[in-house]
């Protein structure tokens, strides 16, 4: 089940393990496209899935140099580790995913 993060919350969202980061805007159509998506590699995958509004949250998407939506930033334990803009497929998430689930970290 994804996770509504705002300003306030998103770092503390992101700290922990792999999560993909939704930046979307509720005017977007691509990112509406992107959402179920989204939801169902979650499901699949395990891997967190917190959403921002930049409309409401902007702030947060100006720290991490969001300047078009949709954008997803994948995180491990807080730290961006790839972003993809727009709308794209879901086996290209998928890799990006298997991928980053089979690099060892610290």
């Amino acid at each position: 089940m994804s996770v509504k993060a705002t300003n306030d919350t998103f770092r503390s969202e992101i700290s922990a393990g792999l999560v993909m980061a939704d930046f979307y805007s509720d005017s977007c159509v691509p990112c509406k496209r992107m959402s179920p998506v989204l939801a169902e590699l979650e499901e699949q995958t395990g891997v967190k899935l917190v959403k921002l509004n930049v409309n409401f949250d902007g702030q947060t998407a100006a720290e991490y140099g969001v300047t078009a939506v949709p954008t997803v930033i994948f995180f491990r334990d807080g730290e961006e580790q790839q972003r993809v803009t727009g709308a794209v497929k879901k086996s290209q998430l998928e890799e990006i995913i298997n991928t980053l689930k089979a690099t060892p970290h610290n």
